[in-house]
């Protein structure tokens, strides 16, 4: 079942490559260098701004 997992993740990049013209090898480099960096950071900033703004106030 890993193995079929597996094997359908690297289909999907390479047709990814194949489609944009980046090769396999490009487009897993644009996908797990770039892409999904900046997603978590993206996630993390807007969570952050979340907690932030639902703070409750301190009154004394």
């Amino acid at each position: 079942m890993i193995n079929d997992f597996f094997n359908w993740c690297v289909y999907v990049l390479e047709v990814i490559g194949n489609v944009t013209g980046m090769g396999y090898e490009l487009a897993n480099i644009v996908i797990f260098v770039f892409i999904q960096p900046l997603l978590i950071l993206l996630f993390f900033i807007l969570w952050r701004r979340e907690v932030k703004k639902n703070k409750p106030s301190k009154t004394f």
